[in-house]
């Protein structure tokens, strides 16, 4: 996977390793930033987002009226309204003999949250990789997307401890499968929670396409740092 990071307003970004999840001191910086002009959908994005944060709220664990809350604006978002379209040049394949660049256009970043668009090129791929005790919101923009997602299979331990997950004697984890499908825009907000709707998901792009993504908090090195997997089938592990 290629992923190249710019700032949505003045597209000057630096390369990004292809499958570590770091923060640079200049993201940090940048994260304590206040946003300049917002177009009227996404400063309402940022200012409901903000709103939940500034009402006391303890921890990151959104409730359902939160979570509704954002996914209403999510849910009526266009692609003008972030000043993108499939002319940019994120959106073609520049190299056929190499995998398609990501380019990831970051909007805002504070400790509680992150706003940012993922440009995929025809056949781009966003590897299996997961969201620790995140609650993450994707918007489809434009375009076509195969999501596939997976959530852990656990058990209940039964002394009253947290669930623990199943793990083979060849040492991989099951996983069950949550979503494996095509969105095509217009299509609803996908939501997925820190232990449930599919924390792990993979993205493929069947045609150029852009999603808007909200993380609820966002990654941060080590406390949430992304993870990336290997999915194989059940048959092919117990052997």
């Amino acid at each position: 996977m290629r992923v190249k990071a710019e700032l949505l307003s003045s597209y000057s970004g630096t390369k990004l390793a292809a499958e570590k999840s770091e923060l640079s001191s200049k993201r940090t910086k940048r994260r304590r930033r206040r946003p300049g002009w917002m177009p009227p959908v996404i400063q309402q994005l940022f200012d409901t987002l903000k709103a939940v944060f500034s009402e006391g709220k303890s921890g990151f664990v959104l409730s359902k009226d939160e979570v509704a809350r954002i996914q209403s604006i999510l849910d009526q978002m266009k692609p003008a309204d972030v000043g993108i379209s499939p002319k940019l040049p994120y959106f073609r394949n520049v190299d056929a003999g190499v995998p398609p660049q990501i380019t990831y256009l970051h909007v805002y970043e504070c400790p509680e949250f992150s706003i940012g668009l993922f440009c995929l090129p025809p056949s781009a791929v966003i590897p299996l990789h997961n969201h620790p005790g995140m609650t993450a919101f994707s918007k489809v923009l434009f375009g076509s997307m195969h999501i596939k997602s997976y959530d852990w299979v656990a058990v209940d331990s039964g002394s009253g401890e947290a669930s623990k997950r199943v793990t083979l004697s060849s040492g991989e984890q099951l996983a069950k499968l949550k979503t494996d499908t095509v969105f095509t825009a217009p299509c609803e907000t996908s939501i997925l929670y820190p232990d449930s709707g599919g924390n792990m998901h993979c993205f493929t792009a069947k045609t150029a396409c852009a999603v808007l993504d909200v993380f609820v908090p966002p990654y941060s090195v080590p406390e949430r740092n992304c993870t990336y997997y290997h999915d194989y089938s059940y048959t092919k592990c117990a052997g």
